[in-house]
């Protein structure tokens, strides 16, 4: 494993969730440019330990064509927060 896959990508950053159209969309943070982790396995992901709001877990980044690099924020990680409410975000590259 190399020095750059155990730092943070980018810092920390504030991000305004949203949920991805369609039915059954799933909750997602932004990622700045600055603070995207560079792609690293098939489909435009990579492995993450993210932390929102002071919660951390293992997940990983998409890329997506309309919406950028984004981070899928599960309920249990969001508690009460929805689309667009702001959290903390920093992410780690596994």
């Amino acid at each position: 494993m190399t020095a750059r896959s155990r730092r943070a990508s980018g810092g920390s950053f504030k991000a305004k969730l949203f949920r991805y159209p369609g039915v059954g969309g799933w909750h997602f943070a932004p990622v700045p440019d600055r603070s995207a982790p560079p792609v690293t396995h098939g489909w435009g992901r990579t492995p993450v330990l993210a932390r929102v709001d002071g919660v951390a877990w293992e997940t990983s980044v998409w890329r997506d064509k309309k919406y950028g690099t984004l981070l899928p924020v599960p309920k249990k990680i969001r508690g009460q927060k929805s689309d667009g409410d702001v959290v903390v975000v920093s992410l780690n590259e596994r």
